[in-house]
């Protein structure tokens, strides 16, 4: 994996418009189901009051954003914003149909709080300052061409004292399982994921070539804490496979 991995708007927006298709299946597959976990132990992380207003960004095709509306039962506001519109399409789907399911159960839409997709860079954000109680991003601050302005941003529509929750890919430390997670990550992923996916734009090279130029650990938390939060802690899940961070907004990005 030598130089740098492009991810520049253009490339990134052409590639997961590509695969945004078979991009759930491909998830489930090749990760065994696993990702599912996590995304729940990152719900578990970001405990949200009633008339919270919750914000998910590089949200893809909505499962966080939409696990975070289910946990809070409809009484918390939820808006994903992603910059690749055939995967928001896909994300406005599910979640019109989470909300008509909910309506029809509750019986009238009084009952819950909106569900909204936006189209939106995740470095150029469209909020005013401190509009939400908690951001979110799960799999997708990698892909951001610079880390630092995301997370400024992330922490910039937070509001202080709110919640910033980062759940992403990292390498296992251990010898031995660690080695064979690599072996399967940097050699058998790539060509599985390539194979289902059929994409002109090599997305499932893209995956262990961005892990592996992505920080991880202390590196990415002390990033954090530079870009406006504090109290960052971090939980690596599956043998260090992903980790979340989650800090709190100090209101004051350095």
């Amino acid at each position: 994996m030598n130089g740098d991995v492009d991810k520049s708007g253009q490339r990134i927006r052409r590639m997961f418009g590509q695969i945004a298709g078979r991009y759930d299946l491909l998830n489930r597959t090749l990760s065994a189901g696993t990702d599912v976990y996590w995304r729940n132990r990152a719900v578990q992380q970001v405990p949200l009051q009633p008339g919270s207003r919750l914000l998910d960004v590089c949200t893809g095709t909505g499962d966080l954003a939409l696990a975070f509306w289910q946990q809070g039962k409809g009484q918390v506001d939820v808006v994903g914003t992603d910059f690749t519109h055939e995967m928001l399409a896909l994300a406005c789907t599910k979640g019109s149909r989470a909300v008509q399911k909910a309506t029809r159960s509750s019986g009238t839409e009084s009952a819950t709080r909106p569900l909204t997709f936006l189209e939106a860079d995740t470095q150029h954000l469209p909020f005013e300052d401190s509009s939400f109680d908690a951001v979110t991003v799960a799999f997708g601050l990698r892909n951001c061409s610079d880390t630092s302005l995301a997370l400024r941003e992330m922490a910039r529509v937070c509001k202080p004292g709110g919640q910033v929750m980062v759940l992403e890919f990292s390498m296992p430390q251990q010898k031995v399982l660690g080695g064979l997670y690599r072996f399967y990550f940097l050699r058998v992923l790539p060509r599985v994921g390539q194979l289902l996916a059929r994409n002109p734009e090599s997305a499932y090279s893209y995956l262990p070539e961005s892990v592996g130029q992505f920080p991880s650990g202390k590196a990415l938390a002390q990033q954090m804490e530079q870009c406006g939060l504090e109290q960052v802690r971090w939980t690596p899940l599956t043998l260090g496979i992903a980790t979340i961070y989650h800090g709190i907004c100090s209101g004051s990005p350095s």
